[in-house]
């Protein structure tokens, strides 16, 4: 911004000097991200089930969308980018095909979640009819949009409290869908100390899971969450605390 300024200075001002290019080292900000409990992805799913539309769809749709992104840390647009075929129910894995930066992945997931899409898919091929295609569809049959998906998580988190509500169908401000994807690798994370695994060596599990392009960006959950970055503390504590024992 300053030598944007400057530059603009300089056509008035000859004696202006622009600062060159990386003079002062900039980091971007990243929000913290918000950390759903039990109750409220819960009330999430089971609200989004009762969304209303022609066929009841809608409904079917959301619930599972937002389930999914819950338990396996997909980007919605991950999510919402799955083809039927993308979805192997035998084997128990998804594989991603339209990743960030291009970057295909398999994303193995739970039994239960693999349950909750199953009858997901019956209920749509029941209403829709077997075309092969998008995995997640409207009652029109259509693939949900980024801003549909968005919408209707906006409508949820008002309905339980989590967004104030809000006049002339706005999003208002508060927790993000994206957030449900930073909750599920925290929780990873937290597990990992309460267990005590070496973070160190799951970390680039994780990363490789959610399609991170290094493990640099999955790092930095624990400085983003208060409670994570107290368990790496007491963590190095203890370590320091053994190697002056020895």
């Amino acid at each position: 911004m300053v030598r944007v300024f400057a530059r603009w200075v300089l056509a008035h001002d000859a004696r202006t000097e622009v600062p060159p290019p990386g003079l002062i080292a900039g980091k971007p900000r990243r929000a913290r991200p918000y950390i759903y409990s039990d109750s409220e992805i819960a009330r999430i799913v089971t609200l989004a089930a009762k969304l209303s539309s022609r066929y009841g769809l809608r409904g079917w749709t959301c619930s599972t969308l937002f389930g999914l992104i819950a338990t396996s840390g997909l980007r919605v647009n991950e999510a919402l980018g799955l083809d039927d075929e993308d979805v192997d129910l035998d084997e128990g894995v998804i594989t991603v095909r339209r990743g960030k930066n291009r970057k295909a992945r398999f994303v193995p997931i739970a039994a239960s979640t693999g349950d909750r899409l199953g009858r997901y898919r019956a209920e749509r091929m029941r209403l829709l009819g077997a075309r092969m295609g998008a995995f997640f569809r409207i009652d029109d049959g259509r693939r949900p949009t980024d801003c549909c998906a968005r919408y209707n998580f906006a409508l949820v988190c008002q309905e339980i409290g989590l967004r104030e509500r809000q006049r002339f169908c706005r999003h208002g401000r508060g927790p993000r869908i994206h957030d449900l994807r930073h909750t599920f690798a925290v929780r990873t994370i937290m597990g990992w100390y309460r267990k005590g695994l070496d973070p160190d060596r799951e970390m680039m599990k994780l990363s490789t899971y959610l399609g991170h392009s290094g493990p640099d960006n999955t790092y930095w959950y624990i400085e983003a969450v208060p409670e994570l970055l107290q368990l790496a503390s007491k963590r190095a504590e203890r370590s320091l605390a053994e190697g002056r024992a020895r």
